[in-house]
């Protein structure tokens, strides 16, 4: 799917829509320091991921999200990445203006919302009661989007009424789902939490696809499915993916050289390592020790 960006007061595609500030779908292909520090919304704010591997505190509460899962945000609450920047994936994201916030945090969407009174009363205490942040396999909501995106750049007959019919959709949508999402905990096999464990603690071994497989009893293509399933990369894409966020946490240990880090990290030399960090980076690994110090 082609990424857009849509914003309010820039996209005349949003001019009928004022309680539309953002909607977008953007692929991230490198790491940036610092593009997802700390900040709290003013907003409601629904992401849903189409493929990679995004670790997120909501709230104060740590989430991993992967493709089909979807994360919704309050007004009033805060968002950051794990690590302070956006992790290597793409995004569908909407970020919708409320009218106002009324006692007991009660959100009212605004005079656009076709919801009754009493529907959005509930929505809301379930989204509130629930405290929920991320909801795992949320599939049918990629339709959804899809659908608003088409309304918004087609503007076809009737196309204000669709879009804001699409979005109560998604509310009614992520309040069902909440209801049965008892435990956020994901459906996701032990086995590869466990896998991921392991490759942590041995990253200087130079792990096979066929050798993981074995660890997680599967034979190389089921486990290469699975893997691209739930983490939305190749099993060697999602190794270095691995091996990239530890040599980031050494790299802020000024102690540590270069060298041994590559090495600690799996990479076969320190030139490997230069190489394949500024590629998802930006950065040389020095660049981005430099840069990182500074900050602190």
């Amino acid at each position: 799917m082609n990424q857009f960006f849509l914003a309010q007061g820039q996209s005349k595609e949003l001019d009928p829509f004022p309680h539309i500030l953002e909607i977008a779908i953007r692929k991230n292909t490198n790491i940036q320091l610092n593009s997802l520090c700390s900040t709290t919304s003013d907003s409601i704010r629904i992401y849903y991921v189409l493929d990679g591997k995004f670790e997120w505190i909501i709230q104060n509460r740590h989430h991993i999200l992967y493709p089909g899962d979807l994360a919704i945000v309050l007004p009033g609450q805060t968002f950051q990445g794990e690590k302070g920047f956006m992790d290597i994936g793409t995004l569908f994201w909407l970020h919708i203006k409320v009218e106002s916030i009324e006692v007991f945090n009660r959100i009212k969407l605004g005079s656009w919302s076709g919801l009754s009174e009493s529907e959005s009363l509930t929505i809301n205490r379930i989204l509130q009661l629930n405290n929920t942040a991320v909801l795992v396999k949320m599939k049918e909501v990629f339709t959804a989007f899809q659908s608003i995106q088409s309304e918004l750049f087609q503007q076809q007959i009737g196309f204000k009424t669709r879009v804001n019919q699409l979005i109560d959709e998604l509310f009614i949508q992520i309040a069902r789902q909440s209801t049965h999402q008892n435990n956020l905990q994901r459906d996701f096999p032990q086995a590869f939490i466990k896998l991921e464990a392991a490759l942590r603690k041995n990253l200087s071994h130079q792990w096979a696809v066929d050798e993981m497989a074995a660890m997680v009893g599967l034979g190389t293509t089921a486990f290469t499915e699975k893997v691209k399933k739930y983490t939305g990369f190749a099993p060697l894409h999602y190794l270095i993916n691995i091996r990239i966020s530890e040599a980031i946490k050494l790299l802020r240990k000024e102690e540590i050289n270069v060298t041994t880090i590559a090495l600690e990290t799996g990479f076969y030399s320190s030139q490997h390592f230069s190489t394949t960090f500024k590629k998802l980076t930006g950065y040389t690994p020095g660049e981005f020790r430099k840069r990182d110090s500074s900050k602190n």
